[in-house]
């Protein structure tokens, strides 16, 4: 392919390298395979037009052109992906050993970023196919003269898109469908130079969206290199995040594997991290969260009550509560349904964190726009500083009828996004959408947060005079009556009728 490239071509070149694994891989497992592969592409192209720009810049002097200081990313010998193409037997080893000597080259970067991939199983990787998948990256540039980083970064995505398609009740443990996270950003509206948290970041979706809304609400998105910050527990998951943020054009951010739960990667001396923005959704209603760390939990994150041992959606909303900073902080996080209105442990929780203040909306969603359940899901807005006008009040917004139906999965439009974006930001009552409920009036509910309890539905059915009602039915009968004359004159005609 040439620079004419087009993001249209280059998505449908990347889901053919999907479609090359079809068989021996199962779909849920083609971005163990794709994504490391395209992206040892890209650093091996990007690598090769680092060295030719060193080299012409220095006239000519090839061991100038070799220094470390002219790549972004080390490729050592024997590891780039010309390396690799040429061999004839056992790929799957040959492509290992080059990925793990890249991480062990770019150690404060790419260490670990390949993932796992079980590349030297040859009965699900034959080296036939592996030199097939090779091949086929092989007939597209991936440098930045072909690829800049917005273009693969969306085709990136798009991948991301696919595959979670292809999987769906597995894809939603690590894709939030981005309208979704695309109206979170926009209430949350990141700044520059403010930092950013997503303590389950799956594919790292929410940090890109808050790139792109920094870069195209307030200006300069490199204020937010070294201010991103994600943890994610899944390992391929994790990597995913890393290339994707890599692919995008980020320059600097921290995406740790681990369990946010039981062992929060970021710290503050002895204390918890504490950030501008924290977003996240996390999984729904999980089992085993770690009730038993949380116990005596060091960091104070059950300071509103224990969460039950086989639900932590409480868990996760009282850690990014800890982790919002004391005067900017705010937060967004996508729940089910349940935890507005669940009582016991989860009531309890819920009584204390209304009565600090903290909670500013509450946003029901459609249903079916998750991947993984068709159940509706909501959202949470936190600030730990509200507006005047909007303390010791919460606004219930239902936006269950916002989305366009689909087949498999209903979506979000962009109208859909600035909706409902408009009746949050407008945070006044409309009839049947939304209503601003005091914390008094919450607390007269038992702090039940259903939304159906302070919004009750439009009636939509028409109010009419009798007059108009008398004028409605005399139209409708005159035009039965012609109806009636005309079929009796067809009937005639076709001598059904004498």
């Amino acid at each position: 392919m040439t620079n004419t490239t087009t993001l249209g071509q280059l998505e449908s070149h990347l889901w053919e390298a999907a479609n090359i694994l079809r068989g021996p891989v199962d779909a849920a497992d083609f971005k163990t395979y794709v994504f490391p592969l395209l992206f040892f592409k890209r650093i091996s192209d990007v690598h090769d037009e680092e060295y030719d720009t060193a080299f012409v810049e220095s006239g000519g002097d090839e061991e100038y052109a070799q220094f470390g200081q002219n790549y972004r990313f080390q490729i050592p010998e024997g590891c780039h992906w010309n390396d690799v193409r040429v061999v004839a037997a056992n790929v799957g080893q040959a492509l290992q050993k080059a990925m793990r000597g890249i991480e062990k080259a770019n150690p404060d970067t790419l260490y670990g970023i390949f993932g796992d991939a079980a590349w030297t199983n040859k009965d699900r990787l034959p080296d036939s196919l592996l030199r097939d998948l090779l091949e086929h990256f092989s007939r597209i540039s991936l440098g930045n003269e072909t690829a800049e980083s917005d273009m693969l970064g969306q085709s990136y995505e798009y991948l991301i898109k696919k595959f979670a398609d292809l999987t769906n009740k597995k894809a939603g443990e690590f894709y939030t469908p981005r309208p979704v996270v695309r109206l979170m950003v926009k209430i949350l509206d990141p700044r520059e130079r403010e930092s950013i948290y997503d303590p389950a970041c799956g594919t790292g979706g929410m940090l890109l969206e808050a790139i792109n809304h920094v870069r195209e609400s307030h200006g300069d998105d490199r204020t937010l290199w070294g201010r991103l910050f994600a943890q994610e527990k899944n390992l391929t998951t994790s990597t995913i995040a890393r290339m994707n943020l890599f692919l995008h054009g980020a320059a600097d951010f921290q995406v740790v594997r681990g369990d946010t739960l039981r062992q929060p990667a970021f710290f503050l001396v002895d204390d918890l991290a504490t950030f501008d923005c924290v977003i996240a959704n996390p999984p729904f209603s999980l089992e085993k969260w770690g009730d038993e760390v949380w116990t005596s939990d060091p960091y104070g994150r059950n300071f509103a009550g224990m969460p039950p041992a086989k639900n932590g959606d409480y868990a996760w909303v009282q850690h990014m509560i800890k982790s919002m900073a004391t005067r900017s902080g705010r937060m967004a996080v996508v729940l089910p349904h349940g935890a507005l209105f669940r009582m016991g442990k989860e009531g309890e929780i819920r009584k204390k964190i209304l009565h600090m203040d903290l909670l500013e909306a509450v946003i029901g969603l459609g249903q079916n726009l998750f991947y993984g359940t068709s159940l509706a899901a909501c959202i949470l807005i936190f600030r730990q500083r509200k507006a005047p006008g909007r303390k010791k009040k919460v606004l219930i917004l239902d936006a269950s009828r916002e989305f366009k139906s689909g087949r498999a999965q209903n979506e979000l439009l962009p109208e859909h996004v600035e909706r409902i974006y408009g009746w949050y930001r407008d945070y006044k009552d409309v009839e049947g959408v939304a209503r601003v409920a005091t914390l008094e009036e919450i607390a007269a509910n038992d702090h039940n947060l259903n939304i159906s309890r302070y919004v009750a539905p439009k009636d939509e059915r028409e109010v009419i005079t009798v007059d108009a009602a008398m004028k409605r039915l005399g139209e409708s009968a005159q035009a039965a009556f012609f109806a009636e004359e005309k079929l009796i004159k067809i009937l005639k005609q076709e001598g059904f009728l004498a």
